[in-house]
C-alpha cells in the first residue's frame, strides 16, 4: 500500500511537472523593429562617429574620491558645449553647469501634466593599465576592425554621447517632446559620485522636482551566448542595485614575545573568523527576489530538460541554488557575497601581535539588509573576542515595478526590443553600484540599462584591457535613446512605435 501510494505521488508530481513546463511560456506584445528605412532612423555619420572617438580620446580619469582631472573634464565639458549646438541653445532647453564639471539639462514638453523622467550617465572613467597590451591606445577612439577603441566605450560614454546625439537629432527636427525630461551627467561616479550625482539631485530638489516617472542609468548589457541554455539574445533591466556594507574585524590581546606564545595568537583569532564567514556563505535568497522571475520569464527560451527545472522553481530550488552557487558570476545573484579585502597584523618578526584587523566587503541582496548581515556574521563567527565594526554601508535598493502596467519599465522593454527585436528582456539585479542612490527620493522607478551589446569575452573589458564598442553598436545606442525619449511621450499606455510627425 505504502509502495503504491509512493508510486502515485511520484506520477501525479510528473504529471505536474510536464504540465507545468509545457504550458509555462511568455508573450509580449509585437513591436515594430527600428530599420534604416524608417522615418525615425538615425543613420550614424562620419560627424556623429568623430564627436564619440573625440569624446573617448578625453581623459576623464577618476582615481579616487575629489581625485579626478578636473583639467579633462573642463575639456569635455566645452566640447559637449560646442559640439551640440541645438541642445545649448534651444528654447526648449535650460542647461547648467553644477558643481563645476557635471551636466544639467531641462527640456520641457507640452504637457505639463505628464510627470517628467530622467535620463542619466558619468562623464569620468577608471585610469587605464597595461597599456601595451591594448590593441589600439585606449584615449585614442581608433577604429579597428569595426570597433571603437578607448576607455569608456564600455562604461559608459557611449551612453553620454548616444543621448547627447538622441536629443540633439530631436531638436535639429524641431520635434517638441510631449513629455518633459531631464539629463543629468556627473563626472566623478566612478568614485562614488559624492560630488557629481549627489549635487545634480539636490540641483533638480533646488529647482522644485519632487516625482519623476522613472529614471534610466546604465547598467546592465544585452548580451548574446552568455546565459547558458538560451541561444537568443538576454537583455537584463536592472530593476535593483545590491547594498553594501563594509565591515572591520578586529582582535586586541597583549604583546609578547615569539619564543613564549600564547595558545591563540590574534593573528589566529581572526583568521579562524574570516575562516568562518568564507565556508558559511550567507543563505540562498533564490526563490525570494528578482531572480525567480528573471529565470521564470527565460525559462521558455531553453531545452526542454532547463526548461522543465526552471519552470518549476518551487521544486527545484536548491538544485538550483547549489547549481548558481558552484560559479562567481551566478553565485552573486542570489546571495549576499562576502570578500575579504584586507588583512593586517604584525609590527616586527618576533612579536605576538597586539592587533590583528580584517575588512570585509558585503554585496547584499535586496532581500536581505545591511543589520541582517551584520547579525548573520556575528553568529557565524561566534567569538565575543572578534570586534565588528560598521566601516561604511548602505542599504540594498527597493524593486523597481516591472509587471505589465508599470510604464517606465514597459517604455524600456519596448525601446529594447525594437532596437533588438530578437532579444528577450527580464528584470535583473545590478551587482555594482551607480549614481541612481541619489535619485531615489524622486521615484522608486529606477531602471538600470546599458544599450550595450555583449559577447562572451566582451564583460572583461569592463575596465579591463581594449574597452571598445562596435561601430553598429554605437549607432543602435543612438537610436535606443532616440526611442526611449519618444515613447515616453505617452500617457498611461503601452508604447508603440511608431513614424512621428514634427510637432
Amino acid at each position: 500500500m505504502i509502495k503504491f501510494v509512493f508510486l502515485s505521488g511520484l506520477v501525479i508530481l510528473f504529471i505536474v511537472l510536464t504540465v507545468r513546463t509545457v504550458h509555462f511560456s511568455r508573450t509580449s506584445p509585437p513591436v515594430q523593429e527600428c530599420k534604416a528605412t524608417d522615418s525615425d532612423f538615425i543613420p550614424l555619420s562620419d560627424v556623429m562617429l568623430s564627436r564619440f572617438q573625440r569624446a573617448l580620446s578625453i581623459k576623464t580619469v577618476s582615481k579616487d574620491v575629489g581625485d579626478y582631472d578636473r583639467e579633462e573634464l573642463e575639456k569635455f565639458k566645452n566640447f559637449i558645449v560646442e559640439k551640440f549646438p541645438r541642445l545649448h541653445s534651444s528654447p526648449l532647453v535650460e542647461w547648467e553647469v553644477v558643481n563645476n564639471y557635471s551636466l544639467l539639462y531641462s527640456i520641457k514638453g507640452s504637457n505639463p501634466g505628464l510627470k517628467p523622467f530622467l535620463l542619466m550617465s558619468h562623464l569620468d572613467v577608471v585610469p587605464a593599465t597595461n597599456i601595451e597590451e591594448w590593441d589600439a591606445p585606449p584615449f585614442s577612439g581608433d577604429v579597428v576592425d569595426g570597433f571603437i577603441y578607448g576607455r569608456g566605450a564600455l562604461d559608459v560614454k557611449q551612453c553620454v554621447m548616444g543621448i547627447l546625439e538622441a536629443v540633439e537629432y530631436l531638436l535639429s527636427k524641431n520635434i517638441k517632446p510631449v513629455r518633459s525630461f531631464y539629463v543629468a551627467f556627473g563626472h566623478d561616479e566612478e568614485v562614488h559620485g559624492m560630488d557629481g550625482a549627489q549635487m545634480l539631485a539636490n540641483r533638480l530638489k533646488e529647482k522644485g522636482i519632487s516625482e519623476l516617472e522613472f529614471v534610466s542609468d546604465e547598467g546592465l548589457p544585452v548580451t548574446e551566448g552568455l546565459v547558458p541554455g538560451v541561444k537568443k539574445p538576454v537583455a537584463s533591466l536592472g530593476v535593483s542595485e545590491k547594498g553594501q556594507v563594509i565591515l572591520k574585524l578586529s582582535v586586541e590581546d597583549a604583546p609578547g614575545h615569539s619564543s613564549m606564545p600564547p595558545k591563540e595568537s590574534t593573528i589566529g583569532i581572526l583568521a579562524r573568523a574570516v575562516d568562518r564567514l568564507e565556508s558559511t556563505p550567507h543563505p540562498s535568497m533564490m526563490g525570494y527576489g528578482v531572480e525567480k522571475d528573471m529565470m521564470e520569464q527565460l525559462a521558455p527560451e531553453m531545452n526542454i530538460a532547463q526548461r522543465m527545472i526552471f519552470a518549476n522553481i518551487w521544486l527545484f530550488r536548491p538544485l538550483i541554488s547549489w547549481f548558481m552557487s558552484t560559479k562567481p558570476t551566478t553565485n552573486a545573484m542570489i546571495r549576499t557575497v562576502t570578500a575579504v579585502t584586507m588583512f593586517n597584523a604584525g609590527v616586527k618578526n618576533n612579536i605576538i601581535p597586539p592587533l590583528a584587523e580584517a575588512v570585509v566587503n558585503h554585496r547584499i541582496h535586496p532581500s536581505q539588509t545591511v543589520q541582517e548581515v551584520v547579525d548573520y556574521d556575528r553568529a557565524v563567527i561566534a567569538d565575543s573576542r572578534v570586534k565588528i565594526e560598521v566601516l561604511s554601508g548602505f542599504e540594498p535598493h527597493p524593486v523597481a515595478g516591472y509587471s505589465d502596467t508599470d510604464f517606465g519599465y514597459q517604455v524600456l522593454k519596448t525601446s529594447i526590443r525594437q532596437v533588438w527585436p530578437q532579444a528577450v528582456v527580464v528584470p535583473g539585479i545590478m551587482m555594482g553600484n551607480t549614481d541612481t542612490r541619489f535619485y531615489l527620493n524622486f521615484t522608486t522607478n529606477v531602471y538600470r540599462f546599458s544599450p550595450t551589446y555583449m559577447l562572451p569575452g566582451d564583460p572583461q573589458r569592463f575596465h579591463g584591457i581594449n574597452e571598445r564598442l562596435s561601430v553598429k553598436n554605437y549607432e543602435q545606442v543612438i537610436n535606443f535613446y532616440y526611442h526611449l525619449i519618444r515613447n515616453s511621450e505617452q500617457a498611461g499606455v503601452s508604447p508603440a512605435h511608431q513614424d512621428h510627425a514634427d510637432l
